[in-house]
């Protein structure tokens, strides 16, 4: 269960987790807390909510989409997979390694390099269909957590600067819910409830009572993690409300602010975080995708097949920049996701 809960944490924290609360948290100054709050509840809440949504039609996807038609279920379905995964949130999965991580540290390795190197890292850790829920959970959600744990507690301890005396936002409460809507938390729920509760009926829970007790605390666990860690980051971000202002780039922001209170050596801290960050949910993108499709396709095309396309196809998007798949994303997800949520409450 713990193992579960902790997988469950790395497949929802993502790179993107890590730059929206710092920069909501700048914006709200003094109302950090009620802007976290909707930030948390638009993200986690939803996608707790999607899972058990996933649970009651027991982890078939296709239950849940069926409401709509065989065919438009499918299609629906379908276009969540592609994304969350190879279209848009895989490649920037590899595109944000490169720029918070790859390219500061080198200052000129190309991106073609430093993406297919990532790529083939997640292609290796995802092949084995059955390991990828004891991976995140044993070796690599560890390591991510205790990363994250010693920023927080740093920027706690040493604040980078004080909160402001006024929000710089016209509205804390829509900014938090539309930081929680961004980070697409909720498509990709839907796809990871299938291994969370296709890992649950394979360790041997076959009962609904006691595979749902099983997902629920799995979810308590994931929950109570991610409270910590975005509060945390949302307080950072708070801390320089009076240093910055809404015009940085987010992903400039946490780097600014690592810096600030670790010097050099955080800055490597939060490269090594953002990679973990972006390899534990690339994998879980990647063993999803693949295994929707392998499904959709009658088995006909190979789960191990799929995975390499899947990752040869990010490498090459993720080329393109962070900036451009997020222009990419925006008119997509603006179609997709009200969809997916009345998917859900249905």
């Amino acid at each position: 269960m713990i193992i579960i809960g902790l997988a469950l944490f790395s497949m929802f924290f993502g790179a993107g987790n890590i730059i929206f609360p710092p920069y909501l948290g700048m914006g709200s100054g003094p109302e950090w807390v009620p802007g976290f709050i909707c930030y948390y509840m638009a993200d986690i809440g939803l996608s707790l909510i999607a899972i058990f949504a996933l649970l009651r039609n027991e982890g078939e996807i296709s239950r849940l989409t069926g409401k709509i038609g065989t065919v438009p279920g499918k299609i629906m379905v379908s276009a969540i997979i592609l994304c969350i995964g190879p279209c848009i949130a895989l490649p920037r999965t590899g595109a944000t390694v490169h720029e918070m991580f790859a390219q500061p540290l080198s200052g000129s390795i190309p991106a073609a390099v430093s993406t297919s190197v990532f790529f083939l890292i997640v292609l290796v850790l995802t092949l084995r269909e059955s390991a990828v829920v004891d991976i995140l959970g044993k070796f690599l959600t560890p390591a991510l957590f205790a990363g994250l744990l010693i920023l927080i507690i740093y920027g706690v301890v040493n604040p980078a600067g004080e909160i402001s005396a006024e929000s710089m936002m016209d509205n804390v409460i829509v900014s938090g819910i539309n930081a929680g809507y961004q980070t697409m938390d909720v498509l990709a729920a839907m796809i990871f409830g299938i291994i969370i509760v296709k890992t649950v009926t394979e360790k041997g829970y076959t009962e609904s009572r006691i595979k749902s007790r099983m997902v629920r605390n799995a979810g308590i666990i994931a929950a109570l993690l991610l409270l910590i860690v975005y509060g945390g980051l949302t307080y950072l971000g708070a801390t320089v409300s009076d240093i910055y202002n809404l015009r940085i780039n987010r992903s400039e922001l946490i780097l600014n602010i690592t810096e600030a209170l670790m010097g050099r050596t955080g800055v490597i801290l939060l490269g090594i975080i953002v990679t973990l960050a972006c390899l534990t949910t690339a994998v879980a993108l990647v063993s999803a995708s693949a295994d929707y499709f392998c499904t959709l396709s009658g088995r006909k095309l190979s789960y191990k097949l799929l995975v390499i396309v899947i990752c040869v196809f990010s490498a090459v998007i993720a080329n393109f920049g962070i900036d451009k798949i997020v222009m990419l994303a925006a008119p997509v997800l603006s179609l997709i996701y009200p969809g997916a949520l009345t998917l859900i409450i249905l």
